[in-house]
């Protein structure tokens, strides 16, 4: 009896006398009975105890013991006879009912109760396939000689431009939030030759909409000698395949080949004028009807965008220049992932600075000292984990979402 059980545990404990420690989920009071649902980390399990013996309200943390018998109306196909009920803490009745298939409430009251909110089964959810979802990512690229860095940010200089950027001030002087570990995976394919990172990079993003955010978690990989930004499609290809398997969401429509269109057709498929230095939103969920429609896919890669709308270090297109060897991954019409081959030789960097460096000599200096072709991606994990639920706004699949107005819980 000192051994807890959890409730997807008690089926292997038929006749048996078991210890259930969770929150009371629901209590249904009848006339000769009261039916307890604890919820723990496994799930739920239903306690039967008689009438007459008070039972704690929803929310409260208790520890149950009693004997396990069969019933197939209960969750699992098995119950817990009651035996005694301790309340290890009391709890207030919560802002919401958790214990209906669905929260009622509207997404502000969600945020704002965050706490409570997110004990709810739809939530939890979620949120264990977005972990599930990065460990699968994590063990691609692991399996594929990948190592994993760990880096600042706090950083001196601002990543990709000078717009969107956090300031804040270290020791009296001027210092940013990273908007990606861009500078420091390049680097370390210096070192390793292979990188990833999962973190947090801040963007201070003016908009609000239901698809940005002022931080989210990257999902970042970096590697070196590669052709072209082809072979950080097919490594990147690989890790969406492996997320979404073990985020187990819903199927998702994902081909052995992914379509590849250029930036060119891209417009003139999206309608859009071909002058267009980018895909707007609208493009981008044209796009995606049609590679649903023509190709079977809910994913489709977009490559070749204008150097003019790509940051320093985006290697250019070798046949011309005006486009770039980069590419975007949308996925059910919304951009998911950017990424790319990066310049490699440290006089294609100063000419495309235009011979100002300053404030970039430590990202240089790995260039200085010999970089092989390499290129890299970032992938949203809210913006990945909306997408394959189906969430309407990111802010959903974002445990404590920062953006233009929230700054709590």
């Amino acid at each position: 009896m000192s051994q807890r059980v959890l409730s997807a545990e008690i089926a292997e404990h038929p006749g048996e006398p078991v210890r259930l420690a969770g929150w009371v989920h629901r209590r249904r009071v009848l006339a000769r009975v009261t039916f307890l649902i604890v919820r723990d980390r496994a799930g739920l399990a239903q306690v039967v105890v008689p009438a007459g013996v008070p039972v704690p309200p929803e929310e409260s943390v208790v520890e149950v013991t009693g004997t396990v018998v069969a019933n197939a109306a209960a969750p699992g196909g098995h119950e817990v006879a009651y035996g005694a009920i301790e309340v290890i803490s009391p709890a207030e009745a919560p802002p919401v009912e958790l214990f209906r298939p669905a929260l009622e409430a509207g997404l502000p009251a969600l945020l704002d109760h965050a706490a409570v909110s997110l004990r709810h089964p739809a939530r939890r959810a979620v949120f264990a396939a977005g972990a599930a979802a990065v460990a699968a990512f994590r063990g691609t690229l692991d399996g594929l000689g990948f190592t994993e860095i760990f880096t600042p940010k706090i950083v001196g200089s601002a990543t990709e431009s000078g717009a969107n950027v956090f300031t804040l001030d270290y020791f009296g002087r001027k210092a940013y939030l990273a908007q990606s570990p861009q500078f420091y995976k390049q680097t370390m394919v210096g070192v390793f030759e292979r990188v990833y990172e999962a973190g947090p990079v801040f963007r201070a993003e003016p908009h609000d909409t239901s698809r940005h955010l002022a931080a989210h978690t990257s999902l970042d990989a970096e590697l070196g000698f590669i052709r072209d930004h082809r072979d950080v499609m097919a490594v990147l290809t690989r890790c969406v395949r492996a997320m979404v398997e073990a985020a187990g969401l819903g199927a998702v429509r994902m081909p052995d080949e992914i379509p590849v269109v250029h930036f060119t057709e891209a417009l003139r498929l999206a309608g859009a004028d071909p002058d267009e230095p980018d895909l707007a939103p609208e493009h981008e969920r044209a796009l995606g009807v049609w590679a649903a429609r023509e190709h079977g896919s809910d994913l489709l890669y977009v490559e070749g965008y204008p150097m003019s709308k790509r940051p320093f270090y985006t290697h250019p297109q070798p046949s011309d220049p005006r486009w770039s060897n980069s590419f975007d991954l949308l996925f059910r019409g919304m951009e998911l992932v950017t990424g790319g081959q990066r310049r490699h030789v440290y006089a294609d960097y100063v000419a495309a600075l235009g011979g100002d460096t300053a404030g970039l000599a430590g990202y240089l200096e790995a260039f200085r000292h010999g970089m092989p072709p390499h290129g890299g991606f970032a992938i949203g994990l809210e913006r990945f984990l909306a997408r394959l639920s189906g969430a309407a706004n990111v802010r959903e699949t974002t445990l404590f979402p920062r953006d233009l107005h929230r700054l709590a819980p």
